[in-house]
């Protein structure tokens, strides 16, 4: 992950000189490097979002009245007019209109990502339709060459994850907020091993486990019986409230650190039930507190993937955006 500022620091410098309509973010990559959920990101931020607008039209859009939100504007090599040169041109002109504070965000990825992500989504490459993901990224990635190298940040996507890139992108766009911080909240299966990249982990497994109880066995820990099962443990309040204590205790630790994003994991042996339950409560008491916070279950997301009829499960990998 990385981020490189060029052109920033002068248009900072001159800032005070002319009157500035419109603040503009220009985001673009190859394609499944998050494009999609950077520019999501950034109208959760409360940027006004345009997304595919064809480059023709973007002058047009800037001379329009000025906007009380700055603009994100996703371009990539899906828009209906897109060359590299036409977008190096619309960079340059903008960068020369005073009316106008430019960032160009380029999301990159490593090419054997790229190709990975694209073999789970089954998805073709716009630069390839008719040939293999790997050529299309290869056309890509030499395509944006010009454009990645006028790059204002760059964060690189590859080991990054959904929650990941939102917290990047809120670490670097967040219009007078001050210091945020993100928080992932995550259950998981130890059967399956812990999650990659996860700050703190906090075992489940010896809680009452509702696998054993036949009428509870096809429900997950959202499933209140579920948690009223799990919650009757004796042992279930304190553990709770110790590691409520805890991780409220931690971060504002990591705030103070500089930290932008912070995961933690709950785990069981299935990832079904207990660590579900657990996750869900510890992500609301930390929402009610004023924590930003995203939750997720991967071993449920598995069993969506396997069995689309199954409902109530959202995945939030990165796909190909």
């Amino acid at each position: 992950m990385g981020a490189r500022i060029s052109r920033l620091e002068n248009v900072a410098d001159t800032a005070h000189l002319h009157p500035t309509d419109h603040e503009v973010v220009l985001v673009t990559g190859p394609s499944g490097a998050g494009r999609s959920t950077a520019v999501n990101a950034l109208e959760d931020l409360g940027y006004e979002v345009i997304d595919n607008l064809p480059l023709s039209l973007v002058p047009r859009l800037i001379d329009g009245p000025p906007t009380a939100q700055p603009l994100a504007l996703g371009l990539d090599v899906r828009n209906r007019d897109f060359a590299a040169s036409s977008l190096i041109e619309l960079i340059d002109r903008l960068t020369r209109d005073p009316r106008v504070q430019l960032t160009v965000l380029y999301l990159d990825c490593q090419p054997a990502v790229l190709v990975q992500r694209y073999s789970e989504t089954r998805r073709r490459h716009p630069l390839a339709p008719s040939d293999s993901p790997e050529a299309g990224i290869e056309r890509e990635i030499d395509l944006l060459a010009p454009i990645r190298a006028r790059a204002d940040h760059l964060i690189d996507t590859t080991d990054l994850t959904v929650h990941g890139l939102k917290a990047e992108v809120a670490r670097w766009f967040a219009r007078g907020q001050g210091p945020t911080l993100s928080v992932s909240v995550q259950s998981f299966s130890y059967k399956r091993g812990v999650p990659r990249g996860v700050d703190l982990v906090f075992d489940c497994r010896f809680l009452r486990n509702p696998h054993w109880e036949p009428a509870l066995r096809g429900h997950d820990g959202r499933d209140s019986q579920v948690v009223d099962h799990i919650r009757a443990d004796p042992r279930f309040a304190e553990f709770t409230q110790r590691v409520s204590g805890l991780i409220t205790f931690l971060l504002p630790a990591h705030l103070d650190e500089g930290r932008s994003h912070v995961s933690i994991a709950f785990g069981c042996t299935g990832g079904q039930h207990r660590s579900v339950a657990v996750a869900e409560m510890m992500a609301d008491t930390l929402a009610e507190s004023g924590w930003a916070v995203s939750k997720r279950h991967r071993e449920l997301e598995r069993r969506a993937a396997a069995d689309p009829s199954a409902t109530g499960v959202q995945a939030t990998r990165m796909d190909c955006v």
